[in-house]
């Protein structure tokens, strides 16, 4: 019935999705969570109002956006109102079911500072199975304290401690999304340094590696601080993935061919996000398409 694909987001500025609402009053804007490893999330609404607001900028056809992306919610009309229209016209004004059906995209690599590494890409057990689920892999998932190539060591020191490396220099590169690494890469680099820890420890070292700002609001026509409030995004770097389901459209047409959300086939630039204006939210995606025999051969 349904068509799947997914989506890859890696973020090029810090991204901050979440409340906005407050700064005037030095609230501290937290970004969202999810709920079982505390790491950050997009919503699936964020994504879809980013997609759905960049076709319309494009084509300008608001009938093509609700065709793609559903109507929106529609005041309710009166009884005498509703007795004067038929069956078909009701059925038509409150059909909001959109072709395209997101789900939120969470962490796969977070990248977090790591002194004399620079920087080492985390993920935990709960998030590579999401991954897994996602694309529909095989492999099992790989264990806690294990490594990349990129970190044959037998321990990482964070800011936190040291982190044992019980698998160090281990081939992980199925579980780097595709795109992520640049083409014509030198022999030895296609993947990043990375590291599995414990899901219990997965939510500790997020907080340590998010991205904050301090920001301040000035009186109107002086410098003199109004109110001062702080900021959290994810930092530049980070890895995120989430599933797509793809309704097949009036004519029983295939909905993938016919979707064109990105400029450069199925992937581009794109903001998520809010306080755009201050530098945030610039990521790149890359939507792929799952296969119809491999999705056979997991069943």
């Amino acid at each position: 019935m349904y068509q799947k694909a997914y989506g890859i987001i890696k973020t090029l500025a810090p991204l901050h999705v979440g409340s906005t609402a407050g700064e005037e009053m030095g609230n501290l804007n937290l970004i969202f969570r999810e709920q079982f490893t505390q790491t950050g999330m997009i919503p699936a609404s964020s994504i879809r109002g980013r997609l759905r607001a960049d076709l319309f900028a494009q084509t300008k056809d608001e009938e093509q956006v609700k065709y793609w992306y559903g109507r929106a919610s529609e005041k309710k009309k009166s009884s005498e109102e509703t007795s004067e229209t038929n069956a078909s016209e009701r059925s038509q004004n409150y059909e909001y079911e959109s072709l395209i059906k997101l789900e939120h995209a969470s962490i796969v690599w977070l990248p977090v500072f790591c002194p004399g590494q620079p920087i080492v890409w985390v993920s935990c057990p709960l998030l590579l199975e999401r991954y897994k689920r996602i694309r529909n892999m095989t492999e099992k998932v790989p264990k806690p304290g294990t490594s990349s190539l990129q970190l044959n060591k037998k321990r990482l020191f964070f800011n936190l401690g040291f982190l044992e490396l019980k698998q160090p220099g281990q081939d992980l590169s199925n579980w780097f999304p595709p795109g992520i690494i640049p083409p014509n890469t030198p022999p030895g680099k296609e993947q990043l340094p990375a590291v599995i820890v414990e899901n219990n420890e997965m939510g500790m070292i997020h907080d340590m590696a998010l991205y904050r700002q301090s920001r301040v609001a000035l009186e109107q026509g002086q410098k003199v601080v109004e109110n001062f409030f702080n900021v959290e995004a994810l930092p530049e770097g980070t890895i995120l993935i989430f599933p797509i389901a793809l309704k097949k459209g009036q004519s029983q047409e295939k909905t993938w061919e016919k979707w064109e959300p990105l400029e450069n086939n199925k992937e581009g630039d794109v903001y998520l996000g809010g306080l755009e204006s201050v530098g945030f939210g610039h990521c790149w995606m890359k939507l792929e398409k799952i296969e119809e025999k491999t999705r056979e051969e997991n069943v």
